[in-house]
């Protein structure tokens, strides 16, 4: 694990004051074209060195800023209150619910006027709204609690919108990878990630087998291409509902397994956020805003076919152009997952919470244990 840790120390002491400023700057500065309450900027890469070095710097100063910005949002009496909300990528099935929610007047009735923004930087939704800057972040359960246990950010989790992962380790099927055993002595492609070597090293470990006897190999962002090129013989930061049926669109046979199956915590992929300002002097907006979202995901599960027109009606084409087959297949694999037998959408439980602090304190990607109270909040 000495490389993870060493990797976790460069990119902490790589901050720097602009990398915030540049990330303002990208939200500020989107267009206004666009549907259904959205605007765009283009994308840089999804660097983990960013999304570090952002965390850090609003961890100084969010509060104030949260407050300013909680005080020019105040809606005026009879007005909509806008809140902005940032994705954690470009439009797809993840979203469906969101934009069915905007076009049917749902947030409307919750007195609210819901504008979509789309990330500059792939840490954006928890750096946006940690400074205020945005009201509410679709962003990830782990990344969450590493920048409240590591950095302190004044953010927290107040509703889960997957319930368990969509991150898989895939392969090619003629790799014959099928569980964490197969891995021995192959070459594993990552996005550079800390939490990437963290899950394959437990899984590994999990089912009796020598971490250091799987080499893995920083891809970058180039996860597909690397694996159908044969430059390694897996990846692991691919998606069950994206990367998956888009292999299989373009003729690949793949395999692939589920991280949480074999020795990793159940965890929530992806999760609503916002800052303790808001949290604290406005409950009651937040909880309008998850009851739109309820009622949007309802209709999403009676009618999937209509969301998704919607949702590709407001596609990003420029940037992230959909495949309806793709985003069909996407919805077909999300929806059971985003409410199940025991939990309805947007649950969350101190259990999930409390085994993945307990994780990656083990794992040595958070620094102290947290409670968790900490990075959850009841709004509802």
């Amino acid at each position: 694990m000495k490389k993870r840790k060493n990797q976790k120390k460069s990119l902490v002491s790589a901050l720097t004051a602009a990398v915030l400023c540049v990330c303002m700057c990208a939200f500020l500065c989107v267009g206004c074209g666009g549907n259904a309450g959205q605007s765009t900027a283009a994308p840089s890469n999804k660097e983990e060195a960013v999304k570090e070095e952002a965390v850090k710097e609003q961890a100084a100063d969010a509060s104030t800023a949260a407050g300013a910005a909680e005080q020019e949002n105040a809606k005026p009496s009879g007005e909509l209150r806008q809140m902005d909300v940032v994705l954690d990528w470009y439009p797809n099935a993840l979203h469906a619910f969101l934009y069915t929610a905007i076009e049917r007047g749902y947030f409307a009735d919750e007195g609210l006027d819901v504008k979509i923004r789309f990330p500059a930087n792939e840490n954006d939704a928890l750096a946006l709204v940690a400074a205020g800057k945005a009201q509410i972040g679709l962003y990830y359960q782990q990344d969450i609690i590493q920048a409240v246990a590591n950095q302190g950010v004044p953010i927290k989790s107040i509703g889960a919108v997957v319930q368990s992962p969509l991150n898989v380790i895939l392969s090619l099927a003629d790799k014959n990878i099928t569980s964490p055993k197969d891995l021995v002595g192959k070459k594993v492609g990552f996005a550079g990630t800390a939490l990437s070597e963290a899950l394959v090293w437990a899984m590994m470990k999990a089912n009796g087998e020598d971490p250091e006897s799987v080499e893995l190999v920083n891809v970058g962002f180039e996860l597909m291409s690397s694996m159908t090129t044969d430059q390694v013989d897996a990846t692991i930061g691919c998606l069950v509902n994206h990367e998956v049926p888009q292999l299989e669109e373009e003729g690949f046979d793949v395999n692939y397994f589920l991280v949480n199956e074999y020795g990793i915590p159940n965890y929530y992929e992806a999760v609503f956020l916002a800052n303790d300002t808001m949290i604290e002097e406005e409950p009651e907006v937040l909880a309008g805003f998850l009851r739109a979202c309820a009622k949007g995901f309802d209709d999403f599960q009676a009618d999937p076919d209509a969301c998704l027109q919607i949702l590709l009606n407001n596609q990003n084409e420029e940037n992230f152009p959909l495949s309806p087959t793709v985003e069909k297949k996407s919805c077909e694999t999300l929806l059971p997952l985003m409410e199940t037998a025991d939990a309805p959408f947007l649950t969350q439980t101190e259990q999930t919470w409390q085994e993945n602090i307990d994780w990656m304190y083990e794992s040595g990607l958070i620094d102290k244990k947290i409670p968790v109270s900490d990075v959850v909040a009841d709004v509802m």
